[in-house]
């Protein structure tokens, strides 16, 4: 079985949006813009990059990431790796040439397959709305959560507000850094 892996830039009220400057969102840039740089809190991306073997995404994400990713050179690594995007309303002819193997997977049920598959582990970025109906269903494994020391107040967040049981969560890895971010590495526990 797979590990499936959510890895999100969030603020400490657990906002997920806009970390990069998106349009749309009135504190669009937030990971950039109040925050001084220091650059070994971002290691995790790049040993994500290493570790993962494929990458889910939901439909919103893979717009927003497959016009860019594929040319830049941060991403390299995803570019040849299997892409798999949950969506009921994409079609083949909505997925960009130039960024390797896409599939469209169209179920939780399908995510739930591929995870039963030999491989390493599936990494998702991004994907809100995706990320409440995986938590949801119980397919994910780990947390990795770069947290910014923000409050943004509105905006999507990466935890679903569903009346649920209590999900445990065992913290396996963390750091702080000099500009107040917290590295938080969760494993889910079932």
């Amino acid at each position: 079985m797979r590990t499936l892996i959510s890895t999100a830039f969030i603020s400490l009220d657990g906002v997920v949006e806009g970390p990069g400057g998106e349009p749309g969102y009135r504190n669009s840039g937030w990971t950039f813009k109040d925050i001084d740089f220091v650059a070994e809190a971002y290691d995790i991306k790049a040993r994500e990059q290493k570790e993962s073997a494929a990458i889910l995404l939901g439909r919103a994400s893979y717009e927003a990431f497959s016009p860019v990713w594929p040319d830049m050179a941060d991403f390299a690594d995803y570019k040849v790796m299997p892409k798999y995007v949950v969506s009921t309303t994409l079609s083949e002819d909505d997925l960009v040439s130039n960024w390797g193997e896409t599939t469209i997977l169209r179920s939780l049920d399908d995510v739930a397959a591929l995870k039963d598959t030999e491989g390493g582990p599936i990494i998702v970025h991004g994907s809100a709305a995706l990320n409440h109906s995986l938590s949801d269903a119980g397919l994910i494994d780990r947390y990795h959560l770069l947290v910014f020391p923000l409050l943004l107040g509105a905006g999507k967040r990466l935890f679903s507000t569903t009346d649920k049981d209590t999900q445990k969560l065992k913290l396996v890895e963390h750091e702080v850094y000099a500009n107040g971010l917290q590295k938080n590495v969760f494993d889910v526990v079932r």
